[in-house]
């Protein structure tokens, strides 16, 4: 099987899969009794479903200080779980790149089929990813991307932007006919991307029906931290109209704060999507009336992946006869019209 993954993996980096793939097309269309339909190419959802060969799948991830990163550990056994020819071998967490960098060089020499990996440094783990993939170890590579595109055979990503976009839009609908309304916004970890490109997506939002961020405080995704950002929030800024908090964990603490406040005049969105935000908005009884999905499920996603590329198998529902090499997951607000739809997977 690693020969195969080799070849795999040369394809992909030289781009000779993109011209297969042609071919194949270009074959379906032809004349002759060869003539085939076009869907008809790649494997169906009954093959994937199918057992084959064992795929041992090498996991790691960061430590699991935060119910999102302990829902994407879990989300990956589960899924290994739930296929009888998949052996996951999964490192223990850690936050340490050169003790991950380890980890990844110990699967490559025990000879696994994929190694799944969320980096705790996308650009400190892009060399062992490379070295991985040239020994014929497809990655793939969760949430956290690394810095050279020949470091995975697919990447599989929450959307940050998309996250800002969607709550932008939704405190758009909600406040658009008010040009003076006052919104606010709690962010996570300022110097990290993914708050950046949050903010990004949240003011371009607003920017699209005539509003902006009137006050903005940053926390640390923790519930200590939330509850300080906010208590200086509400204190600074006696009249609120619609809050963003970016992540649910710290809006316990951020609701803790509202509630210590005494403020009620105002709506809050959270971020991310925890089991304890969905079951606020399902209840409505405080101001937090919405969420924006970050998926918990993208090491899951990426054990199902690792799976069909290891097994030469494909993306049933795709005409190209391939795994795609990057996937970004939607971004959907959830509010209590919907909340029934989404809170099975929601985190703890």
């Amino acid at each position: 099987m690693r020969s195969h993954l080799k070849a795999r993996t040369r394809l992909v980096l030289t781009g000779t899969a993109v011209v297969a793939a042609i071919g194949l097309l270009a074959g379906c269309t032809g004349g002759g009794a060869e003539e085939e339909n076009v869907t008809d190419q790649g494997t169906t959802t009954e093959e994937n479903a199918e057992s084959g060969d064992t795929v041992v799948i090498g996991f790691s991830g960061p430590a699991a200080d935060h119910g999102w990163l302990g829902a994407i550990n879990s989300g990956a056994q589960a899924a290994a779980d739930s296929f009888d020819d998949v052996d996951l071998r999964v490192a223990e967490g850690t936050n340490d790149p050169i003790a991950q960098i380890a980890a990844v060089e110990t699967f490559v020499n025990d000879g696994v089929d994929a190694i799944v990996l969320l980096p705790t440094d996308g650009a400190a783990l892009t060399e062992a990813a490379i070295a991985a993939m040239e020994a014929g170890v497809p990655v793939i590579n969760v949430d956290r991307e690394f810095s050279s595109p020949f470091a995975a055979r697919a990447t599989i990503l929450g959307d940050n932007y998309g996250m800002g976009v969607s709550a932008g839009t939704y405190i758009c609908e909600q406040l658009g006919d008010n040009p003076d309304a006052i919104v606010a916004e709690i962010a996570g970890i300022d110097s990290l991307p993914l708050t950046q490109d949050r903010s990004a997506g949240f003011a371009d939002a607003l920017e699209d029906c005539g509003l902006e961020v009137s006050a903005r405080v940053a926390a640390d995704f923790t519930v200590a931290g939330g509850e300080a950002a906010a208590s200086q929030l509400l204190s600074a800024n006696p009249q609120i109209d619609a809050l963003w908090n970016h992540d649910d964990d710290q809006g316990i603490g951020v609701l803790a704060a509202i509630d210590s406040a005494g403020r009620d005049e105002f709506f809050m969105m959270g971020g991310a999507g925890s089991k304890s935000a969905m079951e606020a908005i399902q209840a409505d009884d405080t101001v937090l009336k919405a969420t924006v999905i970050y998926p918990s499920t993208q090491a899951a996603d990426g054990v199902a992946l690792a799976r069909l590329i290891a097994q030469g198998k494909t993306m049933s529902d795709l005409i190209t006869p391939s795994v795609p090499n990057r996937i970004v997951l939607d971004a959907p607000v959830v509010t209590k019209d919907n909340v029934e739809e989404y809170i099975d997977l929601a985190f703890e």
